[in-house]
């Protein structure tokens, strides 16, 4: 089976077993990306409690969140850990839209998708997988989010090596899917769902994941134990 056929096959089939995953919960492209920069190296309940506590003291836009001090906004969002990085982080974005945007968030999710991108990575502390998912659910621009499930899925699907970096990863699935960022945002989502339910780090449950049957021969299978 050729790549693009067999990835076009992984999509159809964890859509088929999964359903619709409603990536990315947000009611702005603002709570967006205060989650994709929160969510890093953590998990995603401990970030709602943090965008909950901004909710509830009317801080989810960029003029507010500006204006109060770095202790507050560290206090605010704690439960997402590591959080006088993350404030620190959160701050260097804020600067980076006030100081070239003049805090228009509209006006830097207008950039083209290359300028935005090179823009966002820009700003200390958020990496490709962070800046790819402001890109992919903020400012809905056709481009693959790479992390570590998506990593770990293609390796033991014999698609990569294990020494494929981030843009080797990218550069396969957008050569090889449509460039459709609705399309995309759902194939990520599929991904990290059956990277938790199966495709785990240790101890991959081979077994009813919707893409064991594409394992071929010579790839390991592993129930779990």
């Amino acid at each position: 089976m050729r790549t693009a056929e067999k990835l076009r096959a992984f999509h159809a089939a964890m859509f088929k077993a999964y359903g619709p995953q409603g990536w990315w919960p947000a009611g702005s492209p603002f709570e967006v990306i205060l989650g994709a920069i929160l969510t890093q190296n953590t998990n995603w309940r401990n970030v709602e409690r943090a965008i909950a506590n901004l909710k509830h003291e009317g801080l989810l836009t960029p003029a507010a969140l500006t204006a109060i001090e770095p202790e507050r906004l560290a206090h605010l969002i704690r439960p997402a850990g590591t959080y006088r990085l993350k404030a620190v982080r959160l701050r260097h974005f804020l600067r980076l839209l006030a100081d070239r945007f003049a805090g228009d968030l509209a006006a830097l999710l207008a950039l083209p998708t290359t300028a935005l991108r090179e823009t966002v990575l820009g700003v200390r502390g958020i990496g490709p997988e962070t800046a790819d998912s402001i890109l992919l659910y903020a400012a809905d621009r056709p481009v693959f989010v790479v992390d570590a499930y998506t990593a770990r899925i293609l390796y033991r699907h014999g698609l990569i090596d294990r020494d494929a970096t981030y843009d080797d990863i990218q550069a396969l699935m957008q050569g090889n899917l449509a460039d459709d960022a609705s399309m995309l945002k759902e194939y990520h989502a599929l991904l990290v769902e059956v990277g938790k339910r199966h495709c785990r780090k240790r101890a991959p449950r081979c077994p009813g994941c919707p893409l064991e049957p594409f394992l071929e021969e010579g790839q390991p299978v592993s129930n779990g134990d």
